[in-house]
Protein backbone atom coordinates (compact mmCIF):
# COMPACT_ATOMS: atom_id res chain seq x y z
CA UNK A 1 0.00 0.00 0.00
CA UNK A 2 1.03 3.73 -0.61
CA UNK A 3 0.74 6.18 1.95
CA UNK A 4 -1.61 7.97 0.25
CA UNK A 5 -3.88 4.41 0.24
CA UNK A 6 -3.18 4.00 3.98
CA UNK A 7 -4.51 7.65 5.08
CA UNK A 8 -7.59 7.34 2.41
CA UNK A 9 -8.27 3.81 4.02
CA UNK A 10 -7.98 5.19 7.67
CA UNK A 11 -10.01 8.31 6.78
CA UNK A 12 -12.68 5.54 6.02
CA UNK A 13 -12.62 4.35 9.33
CA UNK A 14 -12.87 7.27 10.69
CA UNK A 15 -15.98 8.66 9.09
CA UNK A 16 -17.29 5.08 9.74
CA UNK A 17 -16.59 4.83 13.31
CA UNK A 18 -19.05 8.08 13.74
CA UNK A 19 -22.07 5.85 12.58
CA UNK A 20 -24.06 3.31 14.24
CA UNK A 21 -23.57 0.41 13.80
CA UNK A 22 -24.98 -3.29 15.10
CA UNK A 23 -22.08 -5.40 14.73
CA UNK A 24 -20.08 -2.43 16.31
CA UNK A 25 -22.83 -3.16 19.41
CA UNK A 26 -22.02 -6.71 19.69
CA UNK A 27 -18.63 -6.41 20.20
CA UNK A 28 -19.24 -3.54 22.53
CA UNK A 29 -20.87 -5.87 24.66
CA UNK A 30 -18.82 -8.42 24.26
CA UNK A 31 -15.87 -5.85 25.78
CA UNK A 32 -18.02 -5.06 28.52
CA UNK A 33 -18.76 -8.85 29.30
CA UNK A 34 -14.73 -9.74 29.35
CA UNK A 35 -13.92 -6.51 31.40
CA UNK A 36 -16.45 -4.90 33.48
CA UNK A 37 -14.59 -1.34 33.50
CA UNK A 38 -15.13 -1.11 29.46
CA UNK A 39 -18.50 0.44 30.21
CA UNK A 40 -20.55 1.23 26.66
CA UNK A 41 -19.64 4.51 27.18
CA UNK A 42 -16.13 4.26 28.36
CA UNK A 43 -15.89 2.21 24.67
CA UNK A 44 -17.71 4.63 23.00
CA UNK A 45 -15.94 7.64 24.41
CA UNK A 46 -12.18 6.16 23.24
CA UNK A 47 -13.79 4.72 20.11
CA UNK A 48 -15.10 8.38 19.22
CA UNK A 49 -11.68 10.13 20.22
CA UNK A 50 -9.73 7.68 17.81
CA UNK A 51 -12.07 9.14 15.15
CA UNK A 52 -11.81 12.79 15.36
CA UNK A 53 -8.63 13.20 16.82
CA UNK A 54 -6.54 10.80 14.83
CA UNK A 55 -8.78 9.94 11.84
CA UNK A 56 -9.91 13.15 10.30
CA UNK A 57 -8.02 13.04 6.89
CA UNK A 58 -6.71 17.05 7.07
CA UNK A 59 -4.78 15.85 10.46
CA UNK A 60 -3.14 12.78 9.04
CA UNK A 61 -2.56 14.32 5.52
CA UNK A 62 -0.53 17.13 7.88
CA UNK A 63 1.04 15.04 10.79
CA UNK A 64 2.33 12.70 7.36
CA UNK A 65 3.91 15.71 6.36
CA UNK A 66 5.37 16.72 9.49
CA UNK A 67 7.56 13.63 9.42
CA UNK A 68 8.13 13.82 5.88
CA UNK A 69 6.67 10.31 5.00
CA UNK A 70 7.00 9.14 1.87
CA UNK A 71 6.63 5.71 -0.12
CA UNK A 72 10.30 5.27 0.16
CA UNK A 73 10.62 3.87 3.57
CA UNK A 74 11.97 0.44 4.02
CA UNK A 75 9.07 -1.42 5.73
CA UNK A 76 10.00 -3.13 9.09
CA UNK A 77 8.55 -5.46 11.77
CA UNK A 78 7.56 -3.74 14.93
CA UNK A 79 6.72 -5.64 18.05
CA UNK A 80 4.20 -3.84 19.82
CA UNK A 81 2.64 -5.05 23.49
CA UNK A 82 -0.69 -3.05 23.86
CA UNK A 83 -1.95 -2.00 27.47
CA UNK A 84 -5.17 -2.90 28.46
CA UNK A 85 -6.17 -0.94 31.33
CA UNK A 86 -8.94 1.99 29.16
CA UNK A 87 -10.16 0.73 26.18
CA UNK A 88 -7.69 0.85 22.62
CA UNK A 89 -5.10 2.33 24.48
CA UNK A 90 -2.23 1.00 22.05
CA UNK A 91 -4.30 2.38 18.98
CA UNK A 92 -2.18 5.29 18.54
CA UNK A 93 1.01 3.71 18.47
CA UNK A 94 -0.83 1.03 15.66
CA UNK A 95 -1.87 4.33 13.72
CA UNK A 96 2.38 5.30 13.90
CA UNK A 97 3.38 2.02 12.74
CA UNK A 98 0.70 1.65 9.88
CA UNK A 99 1.66 5.40 8.28
CA UNK A 100 5.10 4.58 8.42
CA UNK A 101 4.25 1.21 5.91
CA UNK A 102 5.68 -1.23 9.02
CA UNK A 103 3.96 -4.11 9.69
CA UNK A 104 2.40 -4.10 13.39
CA UNK A 105 3.20 -7.61 14.73
CA UNK A 106 0.59 -7.17 18.11
CA UNK A 107 0.26 -8.90 21.01
CA UNK A 108 -3.25 -7.34 22.68
CA UNK A 109 -3.96 -7.28 26.55
CA UNK A 110 -6.19 -10.00 27.66
CA UNK A 111 -8.38 -6.99 28.81
CA UNK A 112 -8.96 -5.45 25.87
CA UNK A 113 -8.88 -8.66 23.13
CA UNK A 114 -11.97 -7.66 21.23
CA UNK A 115 -12.05 -3.98 20.43
CA UNK A 116 -8.73 -3.71 18.21
CA UNK A 117 -9.69 -6.77 16.05
CA UNK A 118 -13.21 -4.75 15.03
CA UNK A 119 -11.56 -1.57 14.05
CA UNK A 120 -8.88 -4.08 11.71
CA UNK A 121 -12.20 -5.60 10.14
CA UNK A 122 -13.39 -2.56 9.20
CA UNK A 123 -10.18 -1.13 7.92
CA UNK A 124 -9.81 -3.99 5.83
CA UNK A 125 -13.37 -3.92 4.31
CA UNK A 126 -11.79 -0.50 3.26
CA UNK A 127 -9.05 -2.08 2.02
CA UNK A 128 -8.20 -5.78 2.04
CA UNK A 129 -4.70 -5.22 2.03
CA UNK A 130 -4.69 -3.43 5.13
CA UNK A 131 -4.08 -6.43 6.95
CA UNK A 132 -1.08 -7.56 5.64
CA UNK A 133 0.25 -4.70 7.96
CA UNK A 134 -1.09 -6.46 11.22
CA UNK A 135 -0.28 -9.56 12.71
CA UNK A 136 -2.28 -10.74 16.36
CA UNK A 137 0.49 -12.75 17.96
CA UNK A 138 0.28 -14.64 21.37
CA UNK A 139 4.02 -14.14 21.55
CA UNK A 140 6.31 -11.49 19.76
CA UNK A 141 8.82 -13.01 17.41
CA UNK A 142 10.61 -12.18 14.23
CA UNK A 143 11.17 -8.07 14.67
CA UNK A 144 13.05 -5.04 14.26
CA UNK A 145 11.74 -2.79 17.02
CA UNK A 146 9.43 -3.25 19.92
CA UNK A 147 7.04 -0.70 21.77
CA UNK A 148 5.94 -1.72 24.93
CA UNK A 149 3.08 -0.57 27.29
CA UNK A 150 3.19 -2.18 31.09
CA UNK A 151 4.00 -1.68 34.54
CA UNK A 152 7.07 -0.53 36.47
CA UNK A 153 7.42 -4.20 36.90
CA UNK A 154 7.32 -5.81 33.40
CA UNK A 155 9.06 -2.90 32.14
CA UNK A 156 12.32 -4.43 33.82
CA UNK A 157 12.05 -7.68 31.70
CA UNK A 158 10.38 -5.81 28.63
CA UNK A 159 14.25 -4.12 28.81
CA UNK A 160 15.80 -7.42 29.64
CA UNK A 161 14.23 -9.25 26.24
CA UNK A 162 14.25 -5.98 24.43
CA UNK A 163 16.94 -3.65 25.09
CA UNK A 164 19.00 -4.84 21.80
CA UNK A 165 16.11 -3.88 19.68
CA UNK A 166 15.41 -0.20 19.07
CA UNK A 167 12.25 0.24 21.77
CA UNK A 168 10.22 2.26 23.75
CA UNK A 169 9.23 0.38 27.01
CA UNK A 170 6.89 2.44 28.83
CA UNK A 171 6.39 2.56 33.08
CA UNK A 172 4.06 3.60 34.91
CA UNK A 173 3.26 7.45 35.13
CA UNK A 174 0.34 9.48 36.47
CA UNK A 175 -1.26 12.64 35.70
CA UNK A 176 -1.30 15.59 37.78
CA UNK A 177 -3.35 18.85 38.79
CA UNK A 178 -1.64 22.03 40.14
CA UNK A 179 -4.35 24.11 41.56
CA UNK A 180 -4.79 27.91 42.90
CA UNK A 181 -8.04 27.41 44.71
CA UNK A 182 -9.44 30.00 41.99
CA UNK A 183 -10.79 27.67 39.36
CA UNK A 184 -14.02 28.28 37.81
CA UNK A 185 -17.11 25.88 38.64
CA UNK A 186 -16.34 25.55 34.62
CA UNK A 187 -12.65 24.44 35.45
CA UNK A 188 -13.80 21.90 38.28
CA UNK A 189 -16.38 20.50 36.22
CA UNK A 190 -13.57 19.97 33.21
CA UNK A 191 -11.23 18.48 36.17
CA UNK A 192 -13.99 16.19 37.18
CA UNK A 193 -13.58 13.98 33.98
CA UNK A 194 -9.87 14.52 34.21
CA UNK A 195 -10.08 12.54 37.21
CA UNK A 196 -13.09 10.19 36.42
CA UNK A 197 -12.81 9.42 32.78
CA UNK A 198 -12.53 6.01 32.24
CA UNK A 199 -12.46 5.58 36.42
CA UNK A 200 -9.56 6.98 36.31
CA UNK A 201 -7.53 3.54 34.94
CA UNK A 202 -5.92 6.05 32.43
CA UNK A 203 -2.11 7.42 32.95
CA UNK A 204 -3.65 10.49 31.84
CA UNK A 205 -6.02 10.68 34.39
CA UNK A 206 -5.44 13.21 36.98
CA UNK A 207 -4.73 11.15 40.11
CA UNK A 208 -3.11 13.55 42.50
CA UNK A 209 -4.00 17.77 43.05
CA UNK A 210 -1.60 19.84 44.32
CA UNK A 211 -3.73 22.54 46.35
CA UNK A 212 -2.79 25.80 48.47
CA UNK A 213 -2.27 25.99 52.05
CA UNK A 214 -6.04 26.57 52.91
CA UNK A 215 -7.71 25.04 49.90
CA UNK A 216 -11.48 24.86 50.29
CA UNK A 217 -12.51 21.32 49.25
CA UNK A 218 -16.01 22.37 49.05
CA UNK A 219 -16.60 23.64 45.43
CA UNK A 220 -14.33 20.38 44.02
CA UNK A 221 -16.66 18.01 46.06
CA UNK A 222 -19.81 19.23 45.17
CA UNK A 223 -18.68 19.21 41.25
CA UNK A 224 -17.09 15.36 41.04
CA UNK A 225 -19.93 14.40 43.39
CA UNK A 226 -21.98 16.15 40.37
CA UNK A 227 -20.87 12.63 38.71
CA UNK A 228 -22.50 10.77 41.63
CA UNK A 229 -23.71 8.00 39.28
CA UNK A 230 -20.10 6.34 38.96
CA UNK A 231 -20.46 4.67 42.17
CA UNK A 232 -23.51 2.37 41.13
CA UNK A 233 -20.84 0.80 39.19
CA UNK A 234 -20.00 -2.44 40.85
CA UNK A 235 -16.07 -2.73 40.52
CA UNK A 236 -16.04 1.14 41.54
CA UNK A 237 -17.93 0.62 44.31
CA UNK A 238 -16.45 -2.00 45.75
CA UNK A 239 -12.82 -0.19 45.42
CA UNK A 240 -14.41 3.10 47.16
CA UNK A 241 -16.18 1.00 49.88
CA UNK A 242 -12.56 -1.04 50.56
CA UNK A 243 -10.96 2.10 50.13
CA UNK A 244 -13.08 3.56 53.28
CA UNK A 245 -13.12 0.61 55.31
CA UNK A 246 -9.15 0.50 55.09
CA UNK A 247 -8.68 4.61 55.92
CA UNK A 248 -11.48 3.97 59.02
CA UNK A 249 -9.57 1.01 60.23
CA UNK A 250 -6.10 3.09 60.07
CA UNK A 251 -7.82 6.16 61.54
CA UNK A 252 -6.65 8.05 58.18
CA UNK A 253 -8.37 11.53 57.67
CA UNK A 254 -9.95 11.33 54.46
CA UNK A 255 -12.31 13.97 52.31
CA UNK A 256 -15.41 11.79 51.44
CA UNK A 257 -18.06 13.06 49.06
CA UNK A 258 -19.79 9.45 48.66
CA UNK A 259 -18.09 8.95 44.98
CA UNK A 260 -14.61 9.45 45.61
CA UNK A 261 -11.86 9.53 48.59
CA UNK A 262 -9.08 12.26 48.81
CA UNK A 263 -6.36 11.38 51.05
CA UNK A 264 -3.34 13.62 51.64
CA UNK A 265 -0.24 11.32 50.00
CA UNK A 266 2.88 12.06 48.72
CA UNK A 267 2.77 9.45 45.81
CA UNK A 268 1.23 10.36 42.78
CA UNK A 269 -0.66 6.92 42.39
CA UNK A 270 -4.05 6.36 44.12
CA UNK A 271 -6.58 3.84 44.18
CA UNK A 272 -9.00 3.32 42.13
CA UNK A 273 -12.34 6.03 43.80
CA UNK A 274 -9.42 7.96 45.47
CA UNK A 275 -7.51 10.94 45.32
CA UNK A 276 -4.55 12.07 46.62
CA UNK A 277 -3.69 15.68 47.47
CA UNK A 278 -0.59 17.59 48.80
CA UNK A 279 -0.53 21.37 50.27
CA UNK A 280 2.15 23.73 49.08
CA UNK A 281 2.75 27.34 50.29
CA UNK A 282 5.95 28.30 47.65
CA UNK A 283 5.11 27.73 44.07
CA UNK A 284 8.72 28.06 42.87
CA UNK A 285 9.62 25.33 45.20
CA UNK A 286 6.68 22.87 43.68
CA UNK A 287 7.98 23.54 40.25
CA UNK A 288 11.43 22.47 41.19
CA UNK A 289 9.24 19.28 43.05
CA UNK A 290 7.88 18.34 40.14
CA UNK A 291 10.62 18.86 37.45
CA UNK A 292 12.93 16.55 39.84
CA UNK A 293 9.95 13.27 39.72
CA UNK A 294 9.21 14.52 36.03
CA UNK A 295 9.72 11.15 34.49
CA UNK A 296 7.18 9.55 36.81
CA UNK A 297 4.29 12.55 35.17
CA UNK A 298 2.51 11.87 32.17
CA UNK A 299 0.45 15.39 32.02
CA UNK A 300 0.04 18.25 34.21
CA UNK A 301 -3.75 20.29 34.59
CA UNK A 302 -3.27 23.54 35.47
CA UNK A 303 -4.38 26.87 34.95
CA UNK A 304 -0.88 28.33 34.99
CA UNK A 305 1.83 27.15 32.50
CA UNK A 306 4.48 24.95 33.82
CA UNK A 307 7.32 25.16 31.78
CA UNK A 308 9.35 21.91 31.62
CA UNK A 309 6.22 19.76 31.87
CA UNK A 310 3.66 18.73 29.59
CA UNK A 311 0.75 21.06 30.36
CA UNK A 312 -2.94 20.28 29.70
CA UNK A 313 -5.93 22.23 29.70
CA UNK A 314 -8.58 21.30 32.35
CA UNK A 315 -10.80 18.65 30.61
CA UNK A 316 -8.15 17.57 28.01
CA UNK A 317 -6.16 14.86 29.52
CA UNK A 318 -8.37 12.18 27.59
CA UNK A 319 -8.01 13.92 24.58
CA UNK A 320 -4.72 13.56 23.25
CA UNK A 321 -3.69 14.89 19.56
CA UNK A 322 -1.69 12.67 17.49
CA UNK A 323 0.90 14.92 18.59
CA UNK A 324 0.84 13.89 22.23
CA UNK A 325 3.44 11.10 23.15
CA UNK A 326 2.71 8.93 26.19
CA UNK A 327 5.67 9.47 28.10
CA UNK A 328 6.59 12.51 25.56
CA UNK A 329 9.07 9.59 23.56
CA UNK A 330 8.54 10.82 20.37
CA UNK A 331 6.80 7.48 18.54
CA UNK A 332 6.79 8.39 15.23
CA UNK A 333 10.94 9.56 15.61
CA UNK A 334 11.94 5.61 16.83
CA UNK A 335 9.55 4.23 13.70
CA UNK A 336 11.35 6.08 11.08
CA UNK A 337 15.11 5.58 12.59
CA UNK A 338 14.69 1.77 12.57
CA UNK A 339 17.37 0.25 10.11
Amino acid sequence: MTLEERIVALTKLGKSLLEANEYRDAVIHRSFHNNQWFTKENIQQSIKAIATAFLEEQKLRDFAAHYRLDDNILPKRVGLIMAGNIPLVGFHDFLCIFLCGHTAVIKLSDKDPYLFPYLLKVLDEFDARCSAQVELVNKLADFDGVIATGSNNSARYFHAYFDKYPNIIRKNRNSIAVLTGKETKTELDLLALDILNYFGLGCRNVSKIYIPEGYDFNPIMETIHEHKKIILHGKYKNNFDYNYAIAALNNVKIVNNGCIILLEDTSLTSRIASLHYEYYSDKDALLQHLIEIKEQIQCVVTREEIKALPNVSFGQTQTPSLYDYADGVDTMKMLLAID
